[in-house]
């Protein structure tokens, strides 16, 4: 999707952005969460294009990061093979340096890709690499804005395991496939981390519902 467009879906993201940024500006917050509730919810369509529509704002710029190395796409939706990902990072295989990437004509963007699935993830996410690598990312660039992709919360615990290190998080549902009693159940699992909204995402119109 290209983020300035006059396309539907290009508009309802950045309707979708301004109502983010408002909401993370006000609170100071620089890490956003995507969650979803299941599988094919959108999460991650959801995390590119608003990632690309926070990027096409020239007050941000944008770090996108794969974490979900349950299922890892990221990469390969952006067209990179990197050599080296989060995953690498965070079991003390690469350098932070070494593993962030500008996919082509988004120069205001940076993705940190996962190369690949991890063993005992949700474990990995919890723990002290994990808040080490955290804490690297949002000093070294303060004012950057930080999207993470993570496995549905209803599927693993990754993304559970996670929301204690994040500031505040987006939810996305999917119009006709997504439960309510699910979305109702991911909501409450979340309770301790800040939401920004809910979207019910339609891939037809893009994202409705806020």
């Amino acid at each position: 999707m290209n983020p300035m467009s006059a396309d539907p879906a290009a508009v309802a993201f950045r309707m979708l952005r301004t109502q983010v940024l408002q909401r993370m500006d006000a609170n100071g917050w620089r890490s956003l969460a995507i969650f979803s509730p299941g599988a094919r919810d959108g999460k991650t369509t959801m995390a590119i294009n608003l990632a690309l529509s926070l990027a096409s704002d020239q007050s941000h710029t944008v770090l996108l990061v794969d974490f979900d190395f349950k299922n890892p796409t990221l990469a390969s939706r952006l067209d990179l093979s990197p050599e080296f990902g989060a995953n690498d990072v965070l079991i003390g295989n690469a350098r932070l340096e070494d593993c962030l990437y500008h996919p082509d004509g988004f120069d205001r963007l940076v993705l940190l890709p996962a190369r690949g699935t991890l063993e005992n993830s949700s474990e990995i996410l919890a723990g002290p690499r994990s808040r080490d690598l955290v804490g690297e990312l949002r000093a070294r660039y303060p004012e950057r804005i930080i999207v993470y992709d993570l496995p549905p919360v209803l599927t693993a615990d990754d993304a559970l395991a996670f929301a204690p290190l994040v500031e505040c998080g987006l939810v996305v549902a999917a119009e006709g496939r997504t439960r309510r009693a699910d979305l109702v159940r991911t909501i409450e699992l979340l309770h301790k981390t800040p939401l920004v909204g809910t979207v019910l995402n339609r891939a037809a119109q893009g994202p409705a519902g806020y």
